[in-house]
């Protein structure tokens, strides 16, 4: 009878498969026709879609232009809706484009499941009317939400406390911080509530009470120079000083213009931005319940195999974020509550870490704590209470998350264990200083063991990073080494022929620097709107110019 059950098994096993594959076939066929209408409209042009319908009870609306004008789109299996049964926390990637810059990849969130959604527009039913179900947009009217009007000054931790993870604990400092600093308003730069538009407060205070995630991330431009490079202030400048400049003054100013444009464009502020050194995603915009979000790169679960060198590099900076995060010159602590693989990306070009998800991040002001100075608040605290996560000045819980929940041999995600570290070279298993370490970071056996812990971590992880780079530029050097070899016989051939005329100088010139023919290849380039300057040759004589060639130079602007 057992030689015949594994036999059973595997033909329930394929009978299954058989189900399932042909269940799927089933609900396609049943969908063909809104599968090939999602492929043909854009739905983040329906309002209804995005929630727009739903405002004051919503994020923002500083990016609806965007949307209704489709500058934004989803990506392929993004408009297959049918797919969103697997889309749980409702994140979707699409296309963002620009006229003159073109397009790039953003992430659009909800903030929040479809269950999730739906019970915070039921707690604003009840609070209004005391019914689940009502116009959402009257209601709104009738909250506390309404109740913090223009008459109130400032936005007070009394009232906001324990709204969320952000403002468990809150400073007039942070409250006035995350006003200043709102996204979805024209008139941001003041702390003062009056300042806000009736719709605009309430949606502050929604966000700050559903997911205070884009209070984080969000993004206030303050600079006023961000309008002055416009098309009139280019045509007025063409026609009194471009114009009439010489060739030479023509690129400089264009150039000037081009770079101020540009570097003015992405100069913006955070609550809490990467410019001041915060390792958070860049908040763009919010139209109704969908937010856009810069996207970073892939999730930290996609280097859970890569080499070890990459590895050690991303652990030391998963240490670096938590001291960061801990001890800072702005003295606000912000601790990660919420820590697992897919809630950091990592750059594509720097290799840079970056959280993604800052939804569970409690703030907490050390000023305020050694201000008020609670019991015991200047005693180094081992993460144990949420509560007192508040009441310290320092805490090691960032180092326990990241340890606990990233790197050390304790970690698990998706059925995996070992963490981001597992499988060290045999040299650092024998030497046993870096599981030590971990398990010391992890489950401390002194007191305060943590806290040295983490910082021998954070120098041995630099010291392997530094001996892999050391490795790496080695590498580098002999290849470099290779190829100036091979160039200096390829200028060598043709040192002789520049002895007959000039014409060669450039191609010679060329050759020495690297850039090959007419400036290409490391040298960065003008626009292709840029026309390049004929100059004249030296056809015909036999000196050799005295300087380099000035389309180089042109080309090293």
């Amino acid at each position: 009878m057992l030689r015949f059950l594994p036999l059973k098994v595997g033909r329930l096993y394929r009978c299954l498969k058989l189900l399932l594959v042909v269940g799927l076939f089933v609900i396609l066929l049943m969908n063909t026709h809104s599968l090939f209408a999602s492929f043909q409209k854009n739905e983040l042009t329906d309002r209804r879609f995005i929630n727009l319908n739903k405002c004051p009870a919503c994020f923002g609306t500083s990016w609806c232009r965007k949307f209704m004008n489709g500058q934004v789109s989803f990506e392929t299996w993004g408009r297959l809706r049918f797919l969103d049964v697997f889309n749980v926390k409702n994140v979707y990637f699409a296309q963002y484009g620009e006229p003159r810059e073109g397009t790039r990849r953003v992430v659009l969130k909800r903030l929040g499941s479809n269950q999730e959604l739906a019970e915070i527009d039921q707690k604003i039913c009840k609070r209004a009317t005391g019914r689940p179900r009502c116009d959402l947009i009257q209601a709104m009217y009738k909250t506390e939400f309404a109740r913090i009007n223009g008459d109130v000054r400032l936005l007070t931790p009394e009232v906001v406390e324990g709204w969320s993870d952000l403002v468990h604990c809150p400073s007039q400092r942070l409250l006035d911080r995350v006003v200043r600093r709102y996204a979805e308003t024209k008139d941001s730069g003041s702390f003062l509530l009056k300042n806000l538009k009736d719709t605009e407060r309430m949606q502050l205070l929604m966000t700050l009470a559903f997911n205070p995630e884009p209070l984080v991330l969000q993004v206030t431009s303050v600079l006023t120079l961000r309008c002055l490079v416009t098309p009139s202030l280019i045509d007025i400048l063409w026609v009194r000083y471009i114009q009439t400049a010489n060739l030479w003054s023509q690129v400089l100013l264009i150039r000037l213009l081009d770079l101020l444009r540009r570097r003015w464009r992405i100069h913006e502020y955070k609550s809490f931005p990467s410019d001041e050194g915060w390792p958070f995603a860049k908040y763009l915009g919010a139209c109704g319940r969908m937010v856009a979000v810069n996207y970073v790169g892939e999730e930290l679960w996609s280097f859970y195999n890569a080499p070890w060198e990459k590895r050690v590099d991303l652990a030391r900076q998963l240490m670096d974020i938590a001291e960061q995060l801990t001890n800072n010159d702005f003295e606000f602590a912000l601790y990660l509550l919420d820590v697992s693989f897919d809630n950091f990306a990592v750059g594509p070009r720097d290799g840079k870490v970056i959280v993604v998800d800052a939804e569970n991040v409690l703030v907490a002001d050390k000023r305020l704590i050694k201000q008020n100075k609670p019991e015991n608040f200047d005693v180094w605290y081992e993460s144990r209470s949420r509560n007192s996560l508040c009441t310290r000045v320092t805490v090691d819980h960032n180092y326990y998350a990241v340890c606990q929940n990233l790197l050390s041999r304790y970690a698990t995600w998706r059925g995996t264990t070992g963490g981001l570290l597992h499988d060290p070279p045999a040299h650092i298993a024998k030497d046993g200083q870096l599981e030590s370490l971990l398990d010391e970071c992890t489950r401390p056996k002194k007191r305060y063991g943590r806290f040295q812990a983490a910082k021998e971590l954070r120098e041995y992880l630099t010291q392997l990073a530094a001996s892999s780079s050391s490795v790496t530029a080695r590498e580098t050097v002999l290849f470099i080494s290779e190829l100036s070899r091979s160039r200096f016989s390829y200028v060598m051939s043709l040192a002789p022929l520049c002895a007959v005329g000039g014409s060669c100088i450039r191609k010679w010139w060329a050759a020495i620097r690297g850039s090959g023919e007419r400036g290409s290849g490391t040298h960065a380039t003008l626009d292709s709107s840029y026309r390049k300057p004929e100059y004249p040759s030296n056809k015909g004589s036999d000196v050799a110019p005295t300087t380099s060639p000035p389309e180089l130079l042109f080309y090293n602007i």
